[in-house]
C-alpha cells in the first residue's frame, strides 16, 4: 500500500498558541492517531521544535560540511509536525488530511512518497 507524508506548515511571525489554546488540537490529533493505527493507516508522526532550532548540513562541496543555524529554506512558511502513513490512493489520504488539517487547526500538505519503482 503506498505511503504519504502529510505535513503541517507554520506560519512564521503568527502568534504561537498558548499551551491552553494548543491543548484541545492535542487532543483532537491524539483522536485521529488512534483512529488512524485502528484502521491500519498510521506508520509514524510527530511534531518538530520551532523553525529557529533548525540546522542545516550541507555536505556536498567535497570538503568540511558546511554547517548553518536555522532553516534550510528562508520561507514563512515552516515545516511543523507531520504523519506517515499508508493508504489505498490519493483519494484516502485526503480523507486522513482533513480530519488531520480539523484536529491540528491548520493546513495539511499530502504528498506521496515514491516508491521503489519510481526513479
Amino acid at each position: 500500500m503506498p505511503l504519504y507524508l502529510l505535513s503541517v506548515h507554520s506560519v512564521e511571525g503568527e502568534p504561537e498558541p498558548t499551551l491552553e489554546e494548543m491543548q484541545p488540537m492535542f487532543e483532537a490529533v491524539d483522536r485521529v492517531n488512534k483512529k488512524m493505527e485502528a484502521a491500519g493507516a498510521w506508520v509514524f508522526a510527530g511534531g518538530l521544535h520551532p523553525v529557529d532550532t533548525a540546522t542545516v548540513v550541507d555536505s556536498t562541496g567535497g570538503g568540511d560540511p558546511i554547517i548553518t543555524d536555522g532553516p534550510f529554506a528562508e520561507a514563512k512558511e515552516h515545516l511543523g509536525g507531520f504523519w506517515v502513513l499508508r493508504a489505498a490512493d490519493l483519494d484516502e489520504a485526503m480523507r486522513w488530511a482533513s480530519e488531520a488539517s480539523a484536529a491540528c487547526r491548520g493546513a495539511v500538505e499530502v504528498r506521496p512518497f515514491q516508491d521503489d519503482t519510481e526513479a
